[in-house]
């Protein structure tokens, strides 16, 4: 080979070289700084790549620390608003006469007997507590209000870190239903024979749910979410008539509850699955009662919700009617408090990011 064909070989086998070189000495570098402190590798950092440099109006010391908040803290860290309808409004131990809650809602039979003010005194809600739930609402009456009162969604805002709600059964139509349930020929299948109606509006109710659940998320985005179920009204096996319900007539109502619980809870659940799945902060949670008045049902000794009530004087039915008693309502406190307490069944991805040595900063979204 001539003189003149070594140089470019020369120069391949230099490039190499030098390239191998290049090489080992960044990875001696890596291996020595994976050995150094932290104070290092922030000087490091600052020299090189100018990131992690201290300024001069914030003191050094320990990086941010990212902490996930617990079900009770994400709660509690901003304010509770109760929505719903009247298994919320408390209209079970309402009286005539009685001062509403947040007055000017006679008609919406807000109680301080309800599970709300003692879900509300039970914990330490940053934002304060307000109750908003009114007898007789529909999903669709949570957007359009009702006696000319401000709608109950728009209770919710960004400050807002817990939500119940119980919504679904005006939707369902149990009031008209429970009527043509009693109101008939004791012999009559009146009752039973409501089944195809009836459900199908539970079975449309999915579309209002969904609109409802994002609503408040768009509202609220990190707050969750509780959706408080029906009770079984019956007995689970009833042997004797009440209030001119047949065993017939109270099984299928029990039948309905848990149809009605059933679709809720099945919404509730999927919103739920895709806010974890996209791993967004807050939470959609459904808290099943349809047990929960088990051996105090309508017809036992020391029932957890009324049986008929009748206004003798006006011959009409007292909205008390069918709605859960003092022991009910203190029944779903009690329900919703351990959910609040328990949390989902995952991880929440609410955050606060604390930096030392100041207090949290942030108390919402989760690191990207």
């Amino acid at each position: 080979m001539r003189n003149g064909d070594r140089r470019p070989r020369e120069v391949t086998l230099e490039t190499r070289t030098i390239a191998r070189v290049a090489a080992a000495a960044t990875l001696g570098v890596a291996l020595a700084l994976a050995t150094l402190s932290l104070d290092v590798h922030r000087t490091v950092a600052c020299a090189f790549l100018g990131a992690g440099c201290p300024t001069s109006d914030a003191p050094r010391g320990d990086l941010p620390r990212v902490t996930r908040l617990t079900p009770v803290q994400v709660a509690q860290s901003g304010a509770y608003v109760a929505l719903g309808d009247s298994f919320s409004s408390g209209e079970g131990v309402y009286e005539q006469g009685e001062r509403p809650v947040n007055g000017g809602a006679d008609r919406c039979h807000r109680a301080r007997g309800s599970y709300v003010p003692l879900v509300a005194g039970a914990h330490s809600f940053g934002g304060g507590s307000s109750f908003w739930a009114c007898s007789g609402a529909t999903t669709g009456q949570l957007f359009s209000g009702q006696y000319g009162q401000q709608p109950q969604i728009t209770r919710v805002g960004p400050e807002t870190s817990l939500v119940t709600l119980s919504i679904g059964g005006n939707d369902a139509g149990f009031t008209p239903v429970l009527t043509g349930c009693i109101v008939k020929l004791p012999w009559s299948s009146a009752c039973v024979e409501q089944d195809t109606q009836v459900s199908q509006r539970i079975a449309g109710l999915r579309p209002s749910l969904l609109k409802v659940l994002r609503e408040l998320r768009g509202r609220a985005p990190n707050a969750r979410i509780i959706v408080l179920g029906y009770p079984r009204p019956f007995p689970a096996s009833p042997s004797e008539s009440v209030d001119n319900l047949s065993p017939d007539d109270q099984r299928w109502l029990n039948g309905v509850t848990r149809q009605l619980n059933d679709q809720v809870g099945q919404v509730a659940g999927e919103f739920d699955r895709g806010v974890a799945a996209f791993g967004g902060p807050g939470s959609v949670e459904y808290v099943d009662a349809y047990e929960a008045f088990t051996g105090h049902e309508v017809g036992r000794p020391q029932p957890y919700l009324n049986g008929l009530l009748l206004d003798l004087d006006e011959l009409t039915v007292n909205p008390r009617s069918f709605h859960p008693t003092g022991d009910g309502y203190r029944r779903f406190a009690e329900l919703i408090n351990a959910k609040i307490a328990a949390g989902p069944d995952r991880p929440l991805n609410n955050f606060a990011v604390t930096s030392a040595p100041s207090a949290p900063l942030t108390g919402a979204a989760p690191p990207r």
